[in-house]
């Protein structure tokens, strides 16, 4: 069920034997990502649950989500970049249905995150769903 985009990441990951060219290429990802502009960083799209700081701005348009992202961590960063492509374009109604400990799972992230940063992925996820129900 994941995006065209999410399956690149995850071919790309299969590719990548170490675990630390895999944090570098998370980083890449969140260093290619536009960033945010200040005026939405704000207390109403920063994402509670984070240890960094962390703001999404979903975009709505045709039924489809999609969201900009930003924090103040690179690796968040990387991370905002996955979620990216695990969720952008997708039908407002099919975001729930992403499995998205799953899909993470198969990164092997889950492995690899400190407890602060897995507790922060699941808020950015959970932002995700609440913000594609409001609007569906």
């Amino acid at each position: 069920m994941a995006t065209e985009a999410f399956e690149d990441i995850a071919e790309t990951f299969d590719f990548l034997d170490d675990w630390e060219d895999r944090y570098r290429h998370v980083i890449e990802l969140g260093k290619a990502m536009p960033p945010l502009d200040d005026s939405f960083k704000v207390p109403a799209l920063k994402v509670q649950g984070c240890a960094s700081q962390v703001w999404l701005r979903p975009l709505i348009e045709g039924g489809r989500f999609d969201f900009q992202g930003d924090s103040d961590a690179m690796i968040v960063r990387g991370l905002i970049a996955v979620l990216h492509a695990l969720y952008s374009g997708v039908l407002l109604a099919e975001v729930a249905k992403i499995d998205a400990p799953a899909e993470l799972g198969r990164l092997g992230l889950n492995e690899h995150l400190s407890s602060q940063r897995s507790n922060g992925l699941r808020a950015m996820v959970q932002r995700i769903r609440e913000e594609a129900a409001s609007h569906a």
